[in-house]
């Protein structure tokens, strides 16, 4: 890779694009008299649909379908504004860089063609370039962002200093994404969903106790807690205990452990197994409500 193309790719991905302002859309169709500068990194032509095959190492797997419809009815109307970017396989193969929901809204539009930005990449460049794209867009989740930073730093051999003049964020920006992905599954999926924000996560990675953890999350959701009250009760939970006299009780065993931080996950709910002898013992579920009891009653098929 040249040093102008990785000095573009860390401007950003508008940057590596260069999109020339003299795209326009009629009827579909699109009229291009790409700059000087468009015809050093790639031009701009109409290519079929049928010709283009999708990204595989696209970072995005899953589309709103009444997002796509709705885009698919604004390309009905006035044509796609944005052209996609594909690079040339052989002379009538392309392969997707960047661009797949247009790509996708124009197919169900049905359109047969479509306007593109041709460029020449290898695999790690169309890589960096989707993920880039992927990092770029507005609605995307905190979870999202961490995988695909995780991926540039997996599949693209980058530090985290790398990564952030990529992304153009500070190394600790870079960071608090990248632990998000140390959090239990549960957790995670809170914080893809919109249940929890970047605040409470950002509190809770500061526990080290993933039962902790599991049993604080539930909590935050079942009572609708703000990022400050959060901070708060982490703080309350990670003061030391009181020291008392007298006999302490034994250590957990790790398969104890295993065992109640599986409970936990499965009921997110903190979970404690108290063995008496010979095997025997007791399982505590605590519950925050009438609510909380009958959604882990629910998960217990009861």
């Amino acid at each position: 890779m040249s040093t102008e193309k990785r000095n573009a790719l860390g401007r950003g991905l508008s940057a590596l694009l260069n999109d020339s302002e003299n795209v326009q859309s009629n009827n579909n169709k699109a009229s291009v008299t790409p700059s000087p500068e468009v015809k050093d990194l790639g031009s701009v032509n109409e290519i079929k649909l049928t010709e283009i095959e999708v990204n595989p190492f696209q970072p995005r797997t899953e589309f709103d379908q009444d997002a796509l419809k709705e885009l698919s009815d604004s390309i009905k109307l006035q044509g796609l504004i944005q052209p996609i970017t594909v690079r040339r396989l052989n002379a009538h193969s392309y392969q997707l860089i960047s661009g797949e929901r247009r790509f996708r809204a124009s197919k169900l539009a049905g359109l047969t063609q479509i306007p593109a930005y041709i460029r020449t990449a290898n695999d790690q460049q169309m890589l960096e370039m989707a993920l880039i794209e992927n990092i770029q867009r507005e609605n995307l989740n905190a979870i999202e962002v961490a995988l695909s930073f995780q991926r540039m730093i997996d599949e693209c051999s980058l530090k985290q200093e790398e990564l952030g003049e990529r992304v153009s964020k500070n190394r600790s920006t870079v960071t608090n994404y990248l632990r998000l992905l140390k959090l239990p599954p549960v957790i995670q999926a809170s914080i893809r969903d919109g249940q929890l924000t970047m605040g409470h996560a950002k509190a809770l990675i500061t526990i080290e106790d993933s039962t902790k953890q599991i049993y604080l999350h539930q909590h935050i959701i079942q009572q609708g807690l703000s990022v400050r009250k959060t901070e708060e009760l982490v703080r309350d939970m990670q003061r030391p205990p009181v020291k008392k006299e007298g006999k302490q009780p034994e250590p957990v065993s790790f398969q104890i452990q295993k065992i109640q931080d599986d409970l936990a996950s499965k009921f997110s709910s903190r979970v404690k197994l108290k063995l008496v002898s010979q095997g025997k013992g007791t399982i505590e579920i605590p519950f925050l409500s009438e609510d909380d009891l009958s959604r882990i009653l629910e998960i217990m098929d009861w």
